[in-house]
């Protein structure tokens, strides 16, 4: 059932993902994990993982084919539901998350206060424990 679940949020978070213009290195998922290749939206993935760390949202720059940055830079991003469908996440919560990822990664110069604010509010209504 968990695992289920997991697969039901990371497709979710990888269709969310396409809907906002992200390119899917696979085109899609069929399992934990997204691979998100960021050159399209003018950031590295160092800069998008700690942008996203600094709202709440733990993610992990990663290589992509063809890479053309350090692999300590990256122009790539990792994500996955595991965590999150611990917490009780499901898709309507997934899709809440893209928004403010987005919203923080468009609106990376603006101060993200509120932001961090929604995540951590999202968070509260799924304590770990």
């Amino acid at each position: 059932v968990y695992m289920s679940q997991v697969l039901k949020n990371t497709q979710t978070l990888a269709e969310s993902l396409t809907a906002k213009g992200y390119r899917l290195v696979s085109g899609g998922t069929d399992n934990h994990l997204v691979l998100v290749d960021l050159n399209n939206k003018d950031i590295t993935g160092k800069d998008a993982e700690k942008l996203l760390d600094s709202i709440g949202i733990t993610t992990n720059k990663n290589t992509i084919p063809f890479e053309t940055r350090s692999p300590f830079v990256t122009s790539g991003l990792r994500m996955g539901c595991a965590a999150v469908t611990t917490r009780g996440f499901k898709e309507e919560e997934i899709r809440q998350m893209v928004e403010y990822m987005d919203y923080a990664i468009t609106h990376r110069e603006e101060d993200l206060t509120s932001i961090k604010e929604k995540v951590a509010d999202l968070c509260k209504k799924h304590p770990l424990y």
